[in-house]
Formats: structure tokens, sequence, C-alpha cells
């Protein structure tokens, strides 16, 4: 028997609950609302290109303030939007939420989109719609040394702890093999390592090129800006499709956009 949520008052590992517009992948520029738990296996980290973007809910990880009822409350305030875009943190630590978000969502007839780095596998009750496959390549590894968000200093520990559950294959495959639709959303740094480690795990999973979308690292406007002409440059002469990431383009780092 698959876990469910009991209690709908009871406070989740869900750190943000807003209405958005989706601005990555193949679902780009559709309403959506996206739900945001905290809690992650990885510690991304991309140099020049930044730290996760949502670092407090990965590598500083705040806690959950939000119950199953104000999924629904924010639904009942837009029944005009059909979607949901489950992100994190990692959503996959959390398998009896996802589990009970399948089952609303077959009530309302929502598409979930799940943002996932591809860790673990995780069954539900309804297959979920789209999986958002970002599996993270060595560019990803923090450096011994850097200095967090927070403030706080890498060590080996810290590094350990990312990689723990990096390019966990066989989850992905699982997941692919179970759940209904994905499309598979690298981070691109510019690099030609990391554009061959991309393409040797997209030919490892046997990912076709049209549900390949190629997203610029950066976490901020700035970066991202630079970013951009080399993306386009690069998918338009390999085949790849694009993402770009949206909502930094437009509002920066802000949080909840």
């Amino acid at each position: 028997m698959r876990k469910r949520i009991e209690d709908y008052n009871k406070t989740l590992p869900i750190l943000e609950v807003y209405r958005c517009v989706q601005s990555e992948g193949s679902r780009i520029g559709r309403p959506t609302i996206a739900v945001r738990t905290t809690g992650c296996t990885h510690r991304c980290y991309f140099g020049e290109g930044g730290w996760c973007d949502s670092w407090y809910t990965s590598i500083h990880p705040e806690k959950g303030i939000f119950t199953f009822n104000d999924i629904i409350k924010i639904y009942d305030e837009n029944p005009h939007v059909k979607e949901m875009m489950l992100t994190g943190g990692s959503p996959t630590m959390h398998p009896a939420l996802i589990n009970e978000i399948t089952h609303f969502a077959h009530e309302r007839n929502i598409i979930i989109t799940i943002e996932t780095e591809g860790s673990a596998f995780v069954e539900t009750d309804y297959p979920i719609n789209l999986l958002s496959i970002s599996p993270k390549f060595s560019n990803s590894v923090p450096v011994e040394g850097a200095v967090t968000p927070a403030g706080k200093i890498v060590d080996e520990k810290f590094i350990k702890i990312h990689n723990r559950k990096r390019l966990n294959t066989e989850a992905i495959k699982q997941m692919i093999k179970f759940h209904s639709d994905y499309h598979y959303k690298p981070v691109w740094d510019g690099t030609k390592g990391n554009l061959k480690e991309i393409e040797d795990y997209r030919i490892e999973l046997d990912i076709p090129k049209t549900k390949t979308f190629i997203m610029p690292a950066g976490d901020n406007r700035e970066q991202l800006i630079k970013m951009y002409p080399i993306v386009f440059n690069m998918c338009a002469e390999h085949g790849y499709n694009m993402t770009g990431r949206d909502h930094i383009i437009a509002f920066n780092q802000e949080r909840m956009v």
C-alpha cells in the first residue's frame, strides 16, 4: 500500500505554494501552481554559474510552513489553472506527499510536472504526467573551500553528501518506465567537457534529442544573459532544444516567482 497524507492540516515539508508561469522545459509559458518542497539530496555548485537557485531548500533547507489544505485552497482560488510544478529541493524525498498530490490532481484534472535530479524512484497511485529530469554532472560538484550562500565553508563531507546519490541511473530509468512522460533537462555551463557528459548520458539512457532541453547555468539575470547566446548557438548546431530560465530573467533572484 503506497503511503498517503492523512492529516490535511499538518504542516508538511513545503516551503512555497504560489501561482506563476512555467519558465523551464517543454511546458514553458503555461500558468501553473508551484509547490516547492524543502530538503535535498544534492548541494549543487556551478562555479561562475552560482549555487542552486533554491539553496534555501537544498544547501541550507528551511522548515516547511504549508499544509495540504493550502494546496487545495490555491487551486480553489485559481480554478483556471490546471497545471502543477512540483519542485524543490528534492520532491522525491517525500513519497507520501507526492502520492497524495497525484490523487488530488487526478480528481481535478491537473497536469503535474515534477522537477527531479533523479536521485530516487517514487511509485504513485496515479502516474505523474511529466518528469522534468535534471541529472547533475561533474560541473555541479561543490569545490572544497567555496563559501555557500549562508557562509558555510565547503569541506570533504559536504562534497560526499552531494555525490552520494548523484547520477542514480537505475532510479531515473525506473521513473521513466513507470510515469507517463518525461524530458531531459540538463544544465550546461558552456564547456566541451560538460557537453560531452550531457550527450554521453543521453545516449546511455536512450533519450531522443526531441526530449532534450539544454538549460544554461546561472542563478542570476546577469550570468544568464551571458550564457543565453552561447546555448542558443550550441543547440542550433547540435540539434537539441533549448530552455531558458525565464523566471530569473524576469525577476532575477526573487523568490516565489
